[in-house]
């Protein structure tokens, strides 16, 4: 069984907002597998998917960015998700706008999602796919960027990315292998 979550925050007004890049994408997954967002359990509104006869959990956490980890942690221990079995979606300021990278682990770096999933779960080995949305041209504080609307003409740059990044969610719970759908998707 797979977990993948995409971090975002859960009100009608972040929506298209740079912090729900992990809500886009993983909104392009459930897409790709057909299913819907029909449960809430566990701080997350969630879909599930059977790939080659294996269940996948897509969720997006109710709990705000800044808490994401406590809806992870309860659908870990709910559905016994190993580290190896955890993909988590999110944006990155770090990265220039539009660019997605899949690592197999590592820090949160400047993240406060990531913060809050590491701290909660203890985990830092599982699988991350960042979604970049730094814009060399825009200086306003980080805080005020990322909840910051997506201009209109970022749009189908940043719909490209999700979408990719959805196709990197497929192929790891299709158990491609990180270091495959690394090397397919970076």
């Amino acid at each position: 069984m797979y977990l993948i979550v995409g971090l975002g925050n859960p009100d009608k007004q972040y929506e298209k907002t740079f912090h729900n890049m992990g809500y886009i994408a993983v909104g392009d997954t459930a897409e790709l597998l057909g299913v819907k967002f029909k449960k809430k359990e566990c701080e997350a509104s969630v879909a599930e998917a059977f790939i080659g006869g294996e269940k996948v959990i897509i969720a997006r956490p109710l709990t705000y960015m800044n808490n994401s980890g406590r809806a992870v942690k309860q659908l870990m221990a709910k559905y016994k998700i190993t580290e190896d079995k955890l993909i988590v979606v999110y944006d990155d300021y770090d990265l220039p706008k539009g660019k997605v990278r899949i690592r197999a682990g590592g820090s949160a770096g400047t993240h406060n999602g990531m913060r809050s999933v590491i701290a909660e779960t203890g985990l830092k080995n599982f699988a991350r796919i960042r979604i970049g949305i730094r814009d060399e041209e825009v200086n306003i504080p980080i805080i005020n960027y990322v909840l910051a609307e997506i201009r209109k003409e970022d749009y189908e740059l940043f719909a490209t990315a999700c979408q990719k990044a959805g196709e990197a969610t497929v192929a790891f719970a299709r158990g491609e292998g990180i270091e495959k759908v690394m090397c397919k998707f970076n």
